[in-house]
């Protein structure tokens, strides 16, 4: 909002979210449209992003952000409708499929993409407000009717439907727990602070692998994977910011759309994910 105009007016591109929030998303949307698309097989309707494997440390910065965020929906309640509109980034509201408000989840279900029991991921209503954003500046072209969300699977058998719950109910958890006078000091007493991160050794063994399921117009169904052995939230974070930036410096004329405040996939797109393939990500897409 505070930048877009002048970024436009003197020819800049301002591309965020160029980290584990939100390019495995981002790009794994557009790759999979853009493969329904090459393929004649119409456009996106019920897309979900499935966490597959994640391994890897946690950070007190993106806990601290967690707090900003709290502090500034109970500074101004009007911010709470825009913080789960899940077109809250998209350039044109009102043009969106849906209605504003907070659109329906399910807290815990037996997946039919994978038939793994799953609970919403914690970074999903961030990273779906990010895909939905590529897809108003890219004219809709992933679909008018594309309907997005993000769950992690954690498995078929055993424990796997409590370990869903349990995951399923951190969220309300840790933003119950910020909020709460008296119970916000013992939270921030446990958890880790701005500044302190997993070890060395931690971010060795971390590794990620997301696949997006999507059904198009003509009933074709697609998975494309984004998967790296990296830490998600470190070393593949680093990675990918840095790729983003020499592809802004060095790629600029094969980069897709034009300046304003972008995206990963509308500001970046198959270029980027060519250069992540070359640090050693695994990215593509398959029909099913």
């Amino acid at each position: 909002d505070r930048f877009e105009e002048a970024a436009r007016e003197s020819g800049a591109r301002i591309v965020h979210s160029c980290g584990f929030d939100s390019v495995p998303s981002d790009l794994g949307v557009l790759l999979t449209a853009d493969q329904a698309h090459e393929d004649g097989e119409g456009t996106l309707l019920e897309t979900t992003l499935h966490v597959r494997r994640m391994k890897g440390g946690f950070s007190g910065g993106t806990l601290d952000s967690m707090r900003v965020q709290v502090d500034t929906v109970r500074g101004d309640r009007s911010r709470v409708r825009t913080a789960i509109d899940p077109y809250a980034l998209s350039p044109d509201r009102e043009a969106e499929p849906e209605p504003v408000g907070r659109i329906g989840q399910v807290w815990l279900e037996r997946s039919a993409d994978t038939g793994s029991w799953a609970a919403p991921f914690f970074m999903g209503t961030f990273n779906a407000q990010v895909v939905r954003r590529s897809n108003a500046l890219a004219g809709w072209a992933y679909g008018r009717g594309m309907r997005y969300r993000e769950v992690v699977d954690t498995g078929r058998k055993g424990a796997a439907p409590l370990k869903a719950m349990a995951m399923a109910a951190v969220m309300p958890a840790l933003v119950t727990g910020f909020s709460t006078p008296g119970l916000r000091q013992v939270v921030d007493r446990v958890l880790p602070s701005p500044g302190e991160g997993p070890s060395e050794k931690s971010r060795a063994a971390g590794e990620f692998a997301m696949e997006v399921h999507a059904t198009t117009t003509t009933g074709a169904r697609y998975v494309t994977t984004v998967s790296a052995p990296f830490d998600p939230g470190y070393d593949g974070t680093a990675v990918m910011i840095g790729e983003a930036a020499l592809a802004l410096v060095l790629d600029g004329p094969r980069l897709p759309g034009t300046a304003g405040v972008l995206t990963p996939a509308t500001g970046l797109g198959e270029v980027y994910a060519a250069r992540l393939v070359d640090q050693g990500f695994t990215i593509g897409t398959r029909r099913t």
